[in-house]
């Protein structure tokens, strides 16, 4: 399989630029045309065989709920496998075969590339005009996007604009460090310190893995983007920040699920890491920033 790059800092096999149907195998559209769905949900999963379906039938009751009463409201799942050493392809097939290709989606990524990597390559095939990437432990309850979906219109000052809304579970802090250690909870901190030290200050919880994009906001701050892992998130808000893009924040209703692919204090260390990388190739303008980069 061949290497190809159509667009800046992204590389894909040729085989991720395809999905299958009973019919055969057709080419993902591009996030360079023009919209033809009110919603794509991006679900990146790496051995989500369990979990995956959990999510997906809380967020396909949703949105079929929706589509039912509001018929010209389309929407997309793209899920990313990411990878996977388990079944998590043949898993999310099976709901593409049950609600058809139009509807849900599955890209299978020749090799690992991390959290930030697969949401990238499916926010790059995605027809929505509104964008949400989602993690598919299903932590966050999926019915929140009408909260989510409200602010965005609110900073979206223009019909074609850019703006971001950002779930949020700084509100469930206190609990959460109420169930750590202090070790933990002292490196939670610290991570916290070090984004807004040296990355974002608009955010409070960076990392949920629940955020709602304008299509033009979603190409201009993917299309920048350079880190693939879990730091991923701090990088987009920086060139979002750095760009005057809208963003709000808002609370969501999270879950713990067990399962999580962070490892405790690895992670963070490496999060920490990235979150460095990030701000001192910025700072030397190593990796630059373009507005004008579609």
């Amino acid at each position: 399989m061949g290497l190809t790059s159509s667009t800046p800092n992204i590389v894909r096999y040729d085989s991720e630029k395809y999905y299958e149907t009973p019919d055969g195998k057709f080419a993902f559209p591009s996030i360079h045309d023009k919209p033809t769905l009110e919603l794509s949900v991006i679900v990146p999963a790496y051995n989500e065989e369990d979990r995956l379906p959990v999510m997906l039938d809380e967020t396909v009751e949703f949105l079929e709920e929706r589509y039912s009463t509001h018929p010209s409201y389309k929407y997309e799942i793209i899920i990313v496998d990411d990878g996977s050493r388990d079944k998590t392809t043949e898993v999310a097939m099976k709901y593409s075969l049950d609600y058809g290709s139009d509807k849900i989606r599955v890209m299978t990524l020749e090799r690992n590339r991390g959290k930030g990597g697969a949401v990238r390559l499916g926010m790059m095939s995605a027809r929505g005009r509104n964008l949400l990437m989602v993690d598919a432990d299903g932590a966050t309850r999926f019915s929140d996007i009408k909260k989510i979906e409200k602010k965005l219109k609110e900073i979206n000052k223009h019909e074609h604009g850019m703006a971001i809304a950002v779930g949020s579970r700084a509100h469930l802090e206190q609990e959460s460090i109420s169930s750590r250690s202090l070790f933990r909870t002292f490196l939670m901190k610290a991570f916290h310190l070090l984004v807004w030290f040296l990355c974002v200050r608009t955010v409070k919880d960076s990392q949920c893995g629940f955020k709602l994009f304008t299509r033009p906001a979603a190409l201009v701050t993917f299309l920048n983007l350079h880190v693939e892992r879990w730091a991923f998130d701090v990088e987009l808000l920086y060139v979002a920040e750095y760009l005057d893009i809208p963003i709000v924040e808002v609370a969501v209703k999270w879950t713990e699920i067990e399962g999580s692919k962070i490892v405790p204090v690895f992670s963070w260390i490496q999060m920490g890491k990235d979150i460095a990388l990030i701000w001192l190739q910025h700072k030397l303008k190593l990796w630059t920033i373009k507005a004008d980069i579609a």
